[in-house]
């Protein structure tokens, strides 16, 4: 499978899941508009810059443990982005005295409501898939460096997942490279270009695909994957 560098894993299953996260994200990327429009990174609340993809490994090792919805509660629940995202309309909608949202009782926080909504997008998008559990968001806020989420936690295996979208044109090749360094190694896909980094460790082995668009060198998404390591 050229996405993740031919021999680099074997699994089928493995490669069917990736291939799937990776083909949930579809938008195209004229549909996100040419970035004319968009305020620069510094005016967003968390820029695409700001992501790490390593900051989210513990909690996919964490999600590989659990049930399908409970693992994807993990992952969800713990990612920045999303948390920004329904932060930002949080702030904007809850107002004391409204009738959704009522930003003046006594147990009202802004961090409980956005737990509470993130509850809510995976219980009402919770999807069985080829035998594994999936949530798929999609993100509509033109001034935001991200287009789309989503978080899968295989039936079969312990296996976990997240692949973000990111916005068109917020974010390139030499950014990522000047973040993470050289990566661990590259491929062409399709009509793409792939960067892999991974992270290893006596509990789990972790990659992150990053794929780019070879004409311009924008970053358009990034699938991060972690696999439990078994122990005898």
């Amino acid at each position: 499978m050229p996405l993740l560098g031919g021999s680099q894993m074997k699994s089928g299953t493995s490669r069917l899941i990736l291939s799937l996260l990776l083909s949930i994200l579809t938008s195209s990327v004229s549909q996100a508009g040419d970035g004319s429009d968009r305020p620069s990174s510094a005016l967003t609340p968390f820029s695409a810059d700001d992501f790490d993809w390593r900051e989210m490994v513990p909690y996919l090792y964490q999600a590989s443990t659990l049930s399908g919805e409970q693992g994807l509660k993990v992952i969800l629940e713990n990612s920045k982005v999303l948390r920004t995202y329904v932060a930002i309309d949080v702030r904007k909608e809850c107002k004391p005295g409204n009738d959704r949202c009522d930003s003046s009782r006594p147990d009202f926080t802004v961090e409980g409501e956005v737990r509470r909504r993130i509850d809510g997008i995976i219980k009402e998008g919770l999807l069985h898939r080829r035998r594994s559990s999936l949530v798929d968001y999609r993100f509509d806020r033109p001034a935001f460096d991200f287009a789309g989420i989503a978080a899968l936690r295989s039936d079969q295996k312990q296996d976990a997942y997240l692949v973000l979208q990111f916005a068109d044109r917020v974010y390139n090749s030499a950014q990522l490279q000047a973040k993470y360094g050289p990566p661990d190694d590259t491929d062409i896909y399709q009509w793409y270009s792939v960067f892999i980094y991974k992270a290893v460790n006596s509990r789990y082995a972790s990659k992150a695909v990053f794929e780019v668009n070879p004409a311009d060198g924008a970053v358009m998404k990034v699938a991060i994957s972690v696999k439990p390591r078994k122990h005898h």
